[in-house]
This record gives structure tokens, C-alpha cells and sequence, in this order.
């Protein structure tokens, strides 16, 4: 599965919405740097669809492509 990620780092709390099948608007709690949001971001999508999530673009963007593989959906 492919997920099309808007993160927002820097906020108050987590937060996921679900902007259609594919896409979600995330709020994260840590900064954008030394990668802290994007670890976040992994450990946060592990909770929700599994443990094989891959970030294959947009390492260092807002707008991430993400790629989970046998994934169990709980949102």
C-alpha cells in the first residue's frame, strides 16, 4: 500500500487525518530536524498499519511517500 503523507511537525499533539483512501494529513509532536519527525512519523504509522512502513519519498519535505507492506489498518 502507498500512502500520500502531509506531515505537520511542531504541533501540540499527534494527530492523523484521513483525507481519502490514500491520503492523510499527520500532526507530529517533534521537530523537523536531525530527522526526529520522521522517526516519529515511522513509529506513529507502526502503531496504526504495521510493522513494515518505508518512507521512498520525501525524506526531507512535509509531502512523504510512504510505503507499507502487509499492513493491518486500525484507523
Amino acid at each position: 500500500m502507498i500512502l500520500k503523507i502531509k506531515i505537520k511537525p511542531s504541533s501540540v499533539k499527534q494527530e492523523i487525518i484521513k483525507i481519502s483512501e490514500n491520503e492523510y494529513k499527520i500532526s507530529l509532536e517533534e521537530r523537523a530536524e536531525d530527522n526526529k519527525a520522521n522517526i516519529e512519523l515511522i513509529k506513529l504509522l507502526k502503531k496504526h498499519f504495521g510493522k513494515n512502513i518505508k518512507i521512498i519519498k520525501g525524506i526531507k519535505s512535509r509531502n512523504k511517500i510512504i510505503e507499507i507492506r502487509n499492513y493491518i489498518s486500525n484507523i
